[in-house]
């Protein structure tokens, strides 16, 4: 065998670099492992991101995972804190909410400057974007208005002015004071925006996540959905309330006509959403009778008022559109998710079902279920599909495409192949055999036939009488293509390696259709020894 003269890459991720520099290097979890393929992957992407010199944050890094988790929990509270504070609080906020909304201003304005320095996943799922001036582009071209004008620091406004006008007993300074706070109340609504980036940050908490991502998929679908509905009513429930604040509740308002006036936030806030939700679900129960306020509208700083208008009205008209729009959500994610149905998911929980009772039926020993079951996730990755049958289905330029996008690279690392025609190699792809081991699996044994030869697509493998490691992109038992003998040492797999396999009778079946080639490789016989894996 041509052993490659790389040195020995095995390594844990974490030793790649040392100290606060590791929080920024992608981590190991399923969703890394998917995008890069294997171990050694990942590790290279960490060297990759360390020898740029650049502090990026990437995408899979484990900094980026605590944070995302810690922005949906700030995010969702701000989402519900908000028109709880513009409807019910009145300014009485108290200091510890006030202290929040400077945190959470704060948090979101450092998310804009981070999201500069932070690494994208391409849609593809191929790679991650660590080069700054293409993330500054992506960000400005996307999300950066909308998320610029979600952190405008309402927070500081309000406590600047409360600052500013707590001890001032002059009556004009506070009356504007409380125009000020009114059209602040108001402004702080543009903070709703903030529910895109819960959005976002939920599907990137899938991408973070350790668990089965069809699993983790389908409950942040849920969970989505479920947030989605209980903010609609939630905000819904607010608006009840706040409206007839502004008109500075009219008598014949809902809210004197339950006397919640004087009433606490909590029962005021138990009325304004059930009687959202009443709207909602078309149920009117406990409204029988149209809204008959008509009471003018109210102007921040002004006391004239203007021309009366059916307020109370529009807002039941509001609710139950907003009850549409959740029927709507619930229906349209219902047959999203039934559409959206994995059926190789469901192909592979029946093949493994089927796998269950073969291996119960023959008694097989505990041990050799688990590393049956552990083989079939490491080949399939949870999804039941014929790759020979997948490649009949597409035309032979398609196939070959895809054929020498999976393994081209891989043969012209061989010296046998390294100066071999295009026609050849493309001869030889249809012939290569994916195989998967797992760790502790003995591919070749020592003194055993060499009838294939292997190439490295994932994976890490130990050579023992070299004491020598090889993993993505190296090869061996090539020279077993020219010469027939045994092999001359055991090749065990130290992860879960996935190969491609040439037969030495596949290889003379294709060389055969060669003949200027299969002289060359005779000469090249003649001139190596017999010495291979």
């Amino acid at each position: 065998m041509e052993m490659p003269t790389s040195p020995t890459r095995r390594r844990s991720v974490a030793a790649v670099a040392g100290g606060w520099r590791n929080l920024l290097l992608p981590q190991l979890n399923r969703q890394s492992l998917y995008v890069y393929g294997s171990e050694i992957a990942v590790e290279e992407e960490c060297i990759k991101q360390r020898d740029s010199g650049i502090l990026v944050i990437h995408p899979f890094s484990p900094i980026r995972s605590y944070y995302i988790m810690c922005m949906v929990a700030i995010t969702f509270l701000n989402l519900i804190g908000i028109p709880m504070e513009i409807a019910f609080l009145d300014g009485e906020s108290g200091v510890g909410w006030e202290g929040f909304n400077v945190f959470s201003d704060t948090l979101f304005l450092i998310d804009v400057a981070l999201n500069f320095r932070t690494g994208i996943i391409t849609e593809d799922n191929e790679d991650a974007i660590l080069d700054l001036k293409l993330i500054r582009i992506n960000y400005l071209k996307s999300w950066f208005i909308p998320d610029v004008i979600a952190a405008f620091p309402v927070g500081y406004i309000l406590l600047i002015a409360d600052l500013t006008y707590s001890t001032d007993n002059n009556s004009s300074k506070t009356s504007r004071m409380v125009r000020i706070l009114m059209f602040v109340r108001i402004l702080s609504l543009v903070r709703l925006l903030r529910v895109s980036r819960l959005v976002r940050f939920f599907n990137e908490v899938e991408k973070v996540s350790d668990a089965n991502l069809e699993v983790v998929r389908l409950l942040f679908r849920v969970l989505s959905l479920f947030m989605t509905i209980f903010l609609l009513c939630h905000w819904n429930g607010c608006i009840q309330y706040f409206v007839p604040m502004l008109e500075d509740f009219p008598a014949d308002c809902w809210v004197r006509k339950e006397n919640l006036t004087n009433a606490s936030v909590v029962e005021k806030y138990s009325f304004g959403v059930f009687r959202a939700l009443s709207h909602m679900t078309a149920v009117s129960y406990g409204s029988s009778d149209s809204p008959t306020s008509k009471a003018p509208c109210v102007c921040f700083f002004s006391s004239s008022s203007s021309s009366p208008d059916n307020t109370e009205m529009w807002i039941v008209i509001i609710s139950m559109v907003s009850g549409a729009l959740m029927y709507t959500l619930l229906v349209a994610n219902t047959t999203a998710m039934v559409s959206d149905y994995d059926t190789t998911a469901t192909a592979y929980k029946d093949k493994m079902n089927h796998l269950d009772d073969y291996m119960t039926f023959m008694k097989l020993p505990k041990d050799l279920r688990l590393r049956i079951s552990s083989y079939y996730q490491a080949r399939y990755a949870g999804k039941w599909f014929d790759e020979k049958d997948i490649l009949n289905w597409v035309s032979t330029s398609l196939k070959d495409e895809i054929l020498t996008i999976m393994c081209s690279k891989l043969l012209g690392k061989v010296s046998v192949f390294r100066n071999c025609d295009r026609s050849f190699i493309s001869s030889i792809l249809p012939h290569l055999q994916h195989e998967v081991y797992q760790e502790g699996d003995v591919i070749v044994q020592q003194n055993g036939p060499g009838d294939r030869m292997f190439l490295i697509e994932h994976g890490q493998v130990l050579v023992e009488s070299l004491e020598k490691e090889l993993c993505d992109g190296d090869h061996f038992g090539e020279m077993c293509l020219l010469h027939q003998g045994k092999r001359l040492s055991t090749v065990r797999a130290l992860t879960v390696c996935r190969l491609f396999s040439l037969s030495v009778t596949s290889f003379k079946e294709v060389l055969r259709r060669f003949p200027e080639l299969s002289k060359n490789m005779d000469k090249m016989a003649e001139n190596t020894n017999t010495s291979f894996v």
